[in-house]
């Protein structure tokens, strides 16, 4: 029976060299960094931010503009960008997770299986905090969602009971991104920050 493939790492069989790769194109970078400044920045106004949350709702178009982006460049962007590229199936995942531990650079040629969950995610949950805004009535009569007229009264304060939820999951999931991020750069040795600003990374292809 031929042995199960293995993620890209140094002990692979048939692996060759890591060798410096242009991953990320400048469209991705930008949403990437675009996306992170106006969650952040839309979070921390629903939390701090003044009682009339007219930019809070702005940022919210916007992050939905940065989604809708992102959805097409995800069929016709370069490869490393396409959902194609890094959506694989539970096997991929299984055995990527298998080895996630070691104490090597995984020189993954753009996001790993189970990097791509968590993209997945993170998009699905902002678009669904960014369309539950269009339709909230916070019972304030100055933060109403555009769309709160055209729908029920129940459906309103379940859209806000979802808002409120979904800013904490978001929280959450931003928590655990920073921690991968530092999982990878101090027991991996791989820095994934620096890839997502100048688009190169260390990447490791296979025959």
């Amino acid at each position: 029976m031929p042995a199960a493939p293995q993620p890209p790492g140094r002990d692979a069989p048939g692996a060759l060299p890591p060798v410096r790769t242009r991953i990320w194109d400048p469209l991705l970078r930008s949403f990437h960094w675009l996306l992170a400044a106006a969650v952040i920045t839309t979070w921390l106004l629903a939390k701090v931010g003044p009682a009339k949350m007219t930019l809070h709702f702005w940022l919210g178009y916007f992050i939905l503009g940065l989604l809708a982006f992102r959805l097409v460049w995800g069929f016709v962007g370069p490869p490393e960008a396409r959902f194609a590229h890094f959506l694989r199936g539970p096997g991929a995942v299984t055995r990527y997770a298998r080895h996630m531990f070691s104490r090597e650079p995984s020189y993954w040629p753009g996001h790993n299986p189970l990097g791509a969950l968590s993209v997945i995610a993170m998009l699905g949950l902002l678009a669904a905090q960014a369309t539950s805004g269009l339709f909230i009535d916070a019972d304030d009569y100055i933060n109403v969602g555009p769309l709160a007229s055209s729908v029920s009264s129940a459906t309103r304060k379940a859209m806000l009971s979802w808002h409120h939820l979904g800013g904490t999951l978001i929280l959450l999931l931003v928590l655990l991104h920073v921690g991968i991020i530092l999982f990878y750069r101090f027991w991996k040795g791989e820095d994934l920050i620096r890839p997502m600003v100048n688009g190169w990374k260390e990447v490791r292809r296979r025959d």
